[in-house]
């Protein structure tokens, strides 16, 4: 079962309690799923407890997380190898985190939650599971012998700096850990928090590469209150992009989702890429929405209390896939292309924005022959 490297041992459990046990009280066993919409797990009969006996589950009493509930585990390994069978264009990430409060309706990682016998829906965005050894973790697994300095993504399944980030601070851990190891990594998010780090990410980009990429889909701050209600609102997101840039670190823009016929309209378009532009960053990278299982579940039911006229459209667009049609994704891309090419932002392909850059060459470290080994140029995930 995939939550068996979550569970605390007895060892860890104990020192946890230790530490201070609970701020609220919390069920250490399955959360009940039922009756909590798309994506439930409710109706599957009994399910094995989430967690050790003695694990840690924290409410608490503030607004920007009330009604959530963190679950402190002490994870058995945190860096993560990506099934070869999977699309993803690199082979390890590091998450910190398992749900997000972002709560975007549309995020692909939706269905993860299902691995812990929690739901896609109400449970990913109120459940979060905290990995509170992820930098020790990380720092003993970077000094493996048999570790061979792969590129590292973060940001790839939910967003590494989302809002329980500002009160575990596991980031900055993991990022010293990569940097002190001068392993190449890369971080994609929406969270403006990443800014707090900064000064890290620039120790760890003079020692290996780096690449940063925040995540604005569209510059509609009423579509994003209502499609990404836990995150910074799309100028916060583009502030940040600017004083990236501004401190000398490349920053691009992943301009996803863009969602069918609420932010693909041209003059919807020109006007995020013109922010983006005026953000300095250094790439956009258009993504069309993924309707991918328990994200299309959850989207839908959204999409129908907000914009029932939408579903019919939405059901023809995407049929029974995950995926719009090819051609309509060209036609974003390319009028993403020129808009880039108006206001004077570099465009490129999801693939190419993935590369890491070498921020700081003269000081990466050279693999044993002294040429660049291919873990020198790892390569970034999209949220979507």
């Amino acid at each position: 079962m995939r939550w068996d490297g979550l569970r605390l041992d007895e060892v860890a459990a104990a020192a946890a309690a230790q530490d201070g046990g609970c701020a609220g009280q919390g069920d250490s066993r399955t959360p009940d799923a039922a009756a909590r919409g798309p994506g439930s797990t409710a109706g599957r009969g009994p399910q094995p407890a989430l967690f050790g006996r003695d694990a840690v589950a924290r409410t608490f009493d503030t607004p920007g997380f009330r009604g959530m509930t963190f679950y402190e585990v002490y994870a058995k390994s945190i860096i993560n190898k990506v099934p070869a069978a999977s699309r993803m264009p690199f082979q390890f990430t590091i998450n910190p985190y398992r749900g997000c409060g972002h709560a975007c309706v549309y995020c692909f990682a939706r269905n993860t939650h299902t691995y812990l016998d929690l739901d896609a829906g109400l449970d990913f965005n109120t459940k979060i599971v905290v990995k509170v050894n992820a930098a020790e973790l990380a720092r003993n697994e970077l000094a493996r012998p048999r570790w061979r300095g792969e590129h590292i993504a973060m940001g790839t399944n939910v967003d590494c700096y989302q809002r329980a980030e500002g009160r575990y601070r596991l980031m900055p851990g993991i990022i010293a850990a990569l940097r002190d190891a001068r392993n190449p990594f890369s971080i994609l998010t929406k969270g403006t928090l990443l800014l707090r780090d900064l000064d890290l990410i620039e120790e760890a980009a003079e020692v290996t590469s780096v690449a940063l990429n925040m995540s604005v889909g569209f510059a509609d701050a009423d579509l994003s209150a209502l499609v990404e209600p836990g995150t910074p609102n799309p100028q916060r997101r583009l502030d940040a992009c600017a004083t990236i840039t501004g401190r000398g670190l490349p920053c691009g823009i992943l301009m996803g989702p863009v969602l069918p016929f609420l932010s693909d309209a041209p003059s919807q378009l020109a006007e995020t890429v013109r922010q983006i532009a005026a953000a300095g960053a250094a790439s956009v990278t258009p993504i069309v929405l993924h309707l991918r299982p328990g994200a299309r579940e959850w989207f839908l039911a959204w999409l129908a209390e907000h914009h029932p006229d939408l579903v019919p459209r939405y059901r023809r667009l995407y049929g029974s896939g995950a995926y719009a049609p090819k051609d309509y994704q060209r036609r974003i891309s390319a009028c993403v292309a020129k808009l880039a090419a108006r206001y004077g932002v570099g465009s490129t392909t999801p693939a190419a924005a993935r590369k890491l850059r070498h921020l700081a060459p003269s000081a990466a470290p050279a693999a044993a022959d002294d040429s660049p080994s291919d873990s020198q140029h790892g390569v970034q995930l999209s949220l979507l």
